[in-house]
């Protein structure tokens, strides 16, 4: 589990380092917005936790930053800042979970072992596709940037189809299954019907495997 901490008191930041190694985490620690923007844009990280008050950039503003770049990292707070309207801005922007300043270490434990949690059950809602594309599984409907596609009934089956078995081939055999309820529809047909969710769709995630099937692989 890799995990950035944005804290500019370093004793602070030097103890929850500290701590949290101890616990099994690997931790990169920074002082100043700025700096921690760069290291995330180029590595890829499992958690955040942001000081609110931080030099160059502040852990609002680089949060809002990174999620404008479409990076979604579950983010915890820790800030001796009690006003609403800064809490609230940082739950807008889908803060996971905040914490006050001063706080027992294992207490902060506690919050990221929740927030972890919450993040596993939310990930399992949402099947990635491609850095644009997901599939809302609750829901069924496949969503562009987080905005729901208009497909038809059809085309939303053979999605759905496709993202439970992504990185593995789908034959015909299992479209007509799962989209036609085994109805004696013609290869053509179902053909078609991929040719169409191909035209509707704006990446190109559907691979043709001649003789055998189709597969979309996941493309992060």
């Amino acid at each position: 589990m890799k995990v950035v901490l944005l804290e500019d008191e370093l004793m602070l930041q030097s103890a929850i380092k500290e701590y949290l190694t101890d616990t099994g985490y690997d931790v990169t620690a920074f002082e100043d917005g700025r700096e921690a923007y760069e290291s995330i844009v180029v590595n890829n990280y499992d958690l955040f936790i942001f000081d609110i008050n931080t030099p160059t950039i502040d852990g609002i503003s680089l949060l809002s930053r990174l999620q404008k770049e479409k990076i979604y990292v579950p983010t915890v707070f820790i800030s001796a800042i009690t006003e609403i309207e800064q809490i609230s801005q940082a739950y807008a922007l889908g803060c996971y979970d905040y914490l006050k300043k001063p706080f027992h270490l294992k207490e902060l434990s506690l919050h990221i072992e929740r927030l972890l949690k919450i993040a596993d059950i939310r990930a399992k809602s949402f099947i990635k596709i491609s850095k644009m594309y997901s599939y809302d599984v609750k829901n069924k409907c496949l969503l562009f940037d987080g905005v729901e596609q208009l497909l038809t009934n059809k085309q939303s089956q053979i999605m759905e189809l496709f993202a439970v078995n992504i990185n593995k081939v789908v034959d015909l055999e299992m479209l007509r299954h799962y989209a036609w309820d085994d109805s004696p529809v013609d290869n053509a047909i179902i053909r078609s019907e991929i040719h169409r969710v191909r035209q509707v769709l704006k990446e190109d995630l559907i691979s043709t495997l001649k003789g055998v099937g189709y597969r979309i692989s996941k493309q992060i």
